[in-house]
Order: structure tokens, then sequence, then C-alpha cells
């Protein structure tokens, strides 16, 4: 099994008519992704990489019945997109866009809320199942079934991890990039909860930043709440204080949000954490 998606997931594409959307629709739909139509205000009746355009997300779920959406739009837009989403009725929408204003993501959270949906993102890659597709931007040619659940805040520690996972014969069951913005629709805890929940996946792999207190909440949910064993890694060791760094939520505030502090929490809780991400896979080798 994976966790969000798999090969019945029925994907639209907001922005599909921008070259990003088309860009990733048709990669999307190389990675076996069931891509089955697209948005963009305007431009409804045309075709792109074989998938029906529409004006709205409503008339784009009444013709498809999509259930997941993939949001190219601008930060401008943006946040409008994900509410048109939530208010259409798809369930898992994923949002790549970086640079959302605060208070629009505030905004949108509350669609998000009220309806019941999973948002992934903003400013992230998306997620993927090995063997059924992906949602994003994430490179699918890395990846290879198998049964360690993955979760980053970072797309670019996504893609190095993964891939070393899968030189060293470790397989993925499912991946998803949280999302590195100050507001992002879901959490460490969200996903672990998914992941103790799945039946194909033995261990997962958690990779964190510094900023914002989610890995000291996902330690205190695998100390008291999750049998499987988890593997951390958190960047940012480094960072100075006050400086972002890559992430909009990726900075330190005052005594909060440090790696050390994040380190000191998922060891107490007894999760094994890596000094490099070279060390994951010897350490999900020994959980297995």
């Amino acid at each position: 099994m994976s966790i969000l998606i798999d090969s019945n997931t029925r994907v639209i594409v907001q922005g599909i008519t921008g070259r990003e959307g088309q860009f990733h629709a048709r990669n999307m739909k190389a990675a076996g992704t069931n891509v089955v139509g697209g948005v963009t205000p305007g431009k409804g009746g045309q075709t792109v990489e074989g998938a029906p355009v529409f004006d709205t997300v409503a008339e784009a779920r009444a013709a498809t019945d999509a259930n997941a959406t993939c949001i190219f739009v601008p930060a401008g837009g943006a946040a409008d997109s994900i509410e048109e989403a939530a208010y259409a009725g798809i369930k898992l929408i994923v949002c790549i866009t970086e640079g959302i204003p605060v208070i629009d993501m505030t905004r949108a959270m509350l669609a998000v809320r009220e309806k019941g949906a999973t948002l992934i993102g903003p400013n992230c890659p998306g997620l993927c199942a090995p063997g059924q597709g992906k949602i994003g931007i994430i490179p699918y040619q890395i990846f290879t079934p198998g049964s360690v659940g993955f979760i980053s805040r970072s797309g670019t520690l996504t893609y190095e991890v993964v891939s070393l996972l899968t030189e060293a014969g470790i397989g993925q069951s499912t991946c998803i990039g949280i999302g590195g913005d100050p507001i992002i629709g879901s959490t460490f805890v969200d996903y672990l909860k998914l992941f103790e929940e799945d039946p194909r996946t033995k261990v997962v792999v958690m990779c964190g930043e510094i900023g914002g207190s989610d890995e000291e909440d996902a330690a205190e949910y695998i100390r008291t709440s999750m049998k499987k064993p988890v593997v951390a890694f958190v960047s940012g060791r480094t960072a100075p204080p006050g400086k972002r760094m890559g992430h909009a939520g990726a900075i330190i505030s005052g005594n909060t949000g440090t790696a050390q502090g994040k380190v000191a929490a998922l060891q107490a809780a007894g999760v094994p954490v890596a000094d490099t991400i070279f060390d994951i896979p010897d350490l999900v080798k020994k959980v297995l």
C-alpha cells in the first residue's frame, strides 16, 4: 500500500496551461499518474498533454471525478486556488507554489479545515508512491518500491536521501515533502499517524530542519503513540540565529527552533538521529 496516493488517484493540475504546469503534468503522466484534467480560468476547452482544460475546479471535478489537485499558480493567486479546490470538494491538495503571503495562507487554511481536505505544501515538491505515481515535481526515477515511509521539510533533502536509500537497495512506500513555508497544510505528526496505520510501511525516515516546533511535536508523538521505528536527520546545525536559511520557515527565533533542540527531543524519544544524510541507510537497515 501507500498513503494518500495510489494508481487510482485522479489528478487535475491547476495552472496546467503555464510552462511549469504543462511540464510537470507531462512528467506526472510519464510516472504513471492518472492526470485527468487541468484548470486555467478563461482557457477552458483547450487540451494540454492530452488532458482537457476547464475554467474552474468545480467544472473539472464534475467532468472528471478528480479527487486530487496539483497547484502551479503564481504566489498572488495560489491561496485562492487552494480555497477553490477545497470548496469544490477536492480532498488532496498539493501546492508547489512558494512565497504565498502568510495572511493569504491563513485564510486558505480555514477553507481546507472546513472542508476536511488534506493540503501538502505550499513550497513543497509534492509526494510520490513508487510504482504507482507522483503528484508534484519530485524526480520519479530515483524511487523504488519498498517499505520505508519518508517525510521531509526540504525538497532537495528528499531527493538526496531517497537516492541514497535506493542505491543501498532500500525501497520506499510513500515519500512526502511537506513544505518549508511558515504556514503549511500538514505536519510531520499528520503523516507519522498515516504511516503508523499503513501495513506496508515498516520504518519511517524523517528529515527536519531548523525553525518552528514540528520536529519536537513529532518526537512527542513518536514517544507516546508510535510503535514503528523512526530514523531522523535535522539539517541546519551550524545555522546562525536570526538568519533565514533557505526556506521561509527555516529561521531560529530566540531560543526555539534550533537544530540542537530538535536532535535532543528526538533522541529523548528513542529516535536514532543521523549525523549526516550518508548515515541514514545504515540506520534504516539496523531497524528494518
